[in-house]
């Protein structure tokens, strides 16, 4: 089942919250630590204030200091031997005592020196307690935003994912036009327009492509089926003619030639119809032997090196047995030997079995990496200017090698031949 959007959205909302978090985080440790200086600083400055008020109104009898605030005032040309020894060095204005432990604020003035010292171990756990409390509250209101904002995201989500359930389990080839694509869940009632208008839209295509796949596939049957009368009574015939004494050469020749052709015909008409058959309904398996197909196939297509020189053999010690479909096996290394055959005008063309593999290495004329990346592309062809070859013949051994598990690979150089490998799995013993 995809879930990979719901697991993107997740991912996303605690990623935004832990971020959000974090934010808060550093902004009320900022804000508090400026908010405790500003405190601090307008604490001694209002202590300070008030100190130079009652001296003026005392005439000078004031007492520096508060219950919070240490304070020593120092008058001019009097000594500062009382003084503590960290307030010794101090500049005039705001400063911070060693380590921390405190703000000092000396004050200026003619009538002499003031100090106040504030420790602010109290304020500093007043600071903290308020800040912990306002990171408390908005990180819960974060988490809890974000959750309720996944919940609804998650639920506007949710149709889109189980809408992709039902189409990832459609299959064109088994589906019933008639039943449309619905949302698979009670709750279709609370669905967006968009979403029921989505799915729709899917069943309307889903409808459409299953006509199409049923059309073609009706098609290739009754037109395969069609073709192979004429191609009967063409194949009889033609026997018929080449058993005739009278025969001329010439004319043994031409009749050679038409079954060639008909051969090939009827290898694509068998092709055809098996492509053209239900995925369940496969043709009949039986266990064979891999070496009696090859060598069949290998005699069906040595009329094609009439007048060639070149050496078609078969190698190998293996006789691997298969159960499976002979006839598709059959098909698919006629192509290949077919297309050895046609591009082949001089060397060799070497069947090997092996225990897992056939492979078809031919001397031919090869293929550039751009022709083989088009191997496969309906009605190309190498050699443009051969008139022998349909261009679909790797095509359909492609497809029935996709369709029975017998993979097809093929590496070529061009001047040099090509290599066509077919992977097969042999029958256990």
């Amino acid at each position: 089942m995809p879930q990979g959007l719901p697991k993107r959205i997740r991912f996303a909302f605690v990623t935004q919250a832990l971020l959000a978090v974090l934010a808060v985080l550093v902004g009320v440790m900022a804000v508090a630590w400026l908010a405790r200086n500003a405190l601090v600083e307008h604490w001694l400055d209002a202590e300070a204030t008030g100190f130079w008020s009652a001296m003026e109104a005392s005439g000078g009898q004031a007492r520096p200091g508060s219950a919070l605030v240490g304070g020593w005032f120092v008058a001019p040309g009097a000594t500062d031997a009382r003084l503590p020894e960290h307030l010794l060095n101090v500049l005039p204005g705001h400063s911070t005592l060693p380590g921390g432990q405190g703000k000092v604020l000396l004050s200026r003035s003619p009538a002499g020196d003031l100090y106040l010292v504030m420790p602010t171990g109290e304020v500093d756990r007043i600071v903290v307690l308020a800040a912990a409390g306002l990171i408390a509250f908005g990180a819960v209101s974060v988490l809890l935003i974000t959750w309720l904002t996944y919940r609804r995201s998650r639920r506007m989500v949710l149709p889109i994912n189980r809408l992709s359930d039902v189409v990832m389990q459609w299959d064109p080839g088994g589906w019933d036009a008639t039943v449309p694509i619905v949302l698979p869940y009670p709750l279709a009632a609370d669905t967006s327009k968009e979403m029921r208008a989505l799915s729709t839209a899917l069943g309307g295509l889903a409808t459409r492509v299953a006509d199409f796949v049923q059309r073609e596939r009706d098609f290739t049957r009754d037109a395969s089926h069609e073709l192979r009368t004429p191609l009967t009574i063409v194949r009889v015939a033609s026997d018929m003619m080449l058993g005739d004494p009278s025969m001329p050469p010439h004319a043994q020749r031409s009749l050679q030639r038409i079954q060639r052709a008909v051969q090939d015909m009827e290898s694509l008409v068998d092709a055809f119809l098996i492509l053209a058959r239900e995925r369940g309904v496969e043709p009949q398996s039986e266990e064979f032997d891999v070496v009696d197909v090859v060598a069949d196939e290998v005699e069906k297509v040595r009329p094609l090196l009439e007048g060639k020189s070149v050496e078609l053999r078969v190698a190998g010690n293996a006789a691997p047995r298969m159960f499976a479909p002979p006839r598709v096996l059959g098909v698919m290394l006629g192509h290949l030997l077919s297309n050895a055959c046609t591009f082949t005008d001089s060397g060799s063309i070497e069947v090997e079995i092996e225990a897992d593999a056939i492979r078809i290495r031919d001397t031919g004329i090869g293929m550039s990496a751009d022709t083989l990346r088009h191997a496969y592309d309906p009605f190309f062809r190498a050699d443009q200017f051969n008139p022998i070859g349909k261009g679909i013949g790797l095509t359909i051994v492609r497809r029935l090698g996709d369709r029975f598990g017998w993979p097809v690979t093929l590496e070529s150089v061009p001047g040099e031949g090509t290599l066509a490998t077919v992977r097969l799995f042999p029958a256990a013993n």
